[in-house]
């Protein structure tokens, strides 16, 4: 069984984090990721990519699929690629897909650990018009999650922005 870190207490289980009462808290040591890469063309690479990047899902989803060795989600077989976000931009589709949703868990991602092309491609209407927003085009190594954080909606029920980053 894998295990995380959440706030310097290591969690085996999303069951675990969920239970334990803990909240939301701001991912730290991130703050080097800017819109500076959102200057990329339609489809192209980066070279000079963030350290990390997040993946939404539900907690269920993850809790099943982390002793695994690769997380698929349906994504990927729907549209070619998994969704992902820098930690700046993950309110955006959260508030657009899963606005009250009190079951959801954000993976922080070592980009390093992505084996798959990384393609900085357009959101969809209603994004910032120069934001770009990492596909992973092939699975998702487990590997790659450095830790979980518990998302949890305002009592508005939308997401707000991640501080700190």
């Amino acid at each position: 069984m894998r295990s995380w870190l959440l706030r310097s207490r290591v969690v085996s289980t999303v069951s675990d984090v969920f239970g334990s009462g803990l909240v939301p808290w701001t991912f730290i040591g991130v703050s080097c990721l800017t819109t500076m890469s959102f200057h990329l063309r339609h489809g192209e690479t980066m070279s000079n990519s963030p350290a990390v990047l997040v993946h939404l899902c539900c907690a269920q989803e993850w809790e099943t699929v982390s002793s695994h060795d690769e997380y698929r989600p349906t994504s990927l077989d729907e549209v070619g690629f998994i969704h992902l976000s820098t930690p700046e931009q993950v309110h955006l589709p959260a508030n657009r897909l899963f606005a009250g949703r009190t079951d959801l868990v954000l993976l922080y991602l070592s980009v390093e650990l992505l084996a798959s092309p990384l393609r900085w491609e357009p959101g969809v209407p209603g994004d910032p018009a120069a934001m770009l927003f990492p596909h992973l085009y092939g699975p998702l190594p487990v590997s790659a999650v450095r830790s979980i954080t518990c998302y949890l909606p305002g009592q508005d029920g939308t997401f707000p922005p991640l501080t700190g980053t």
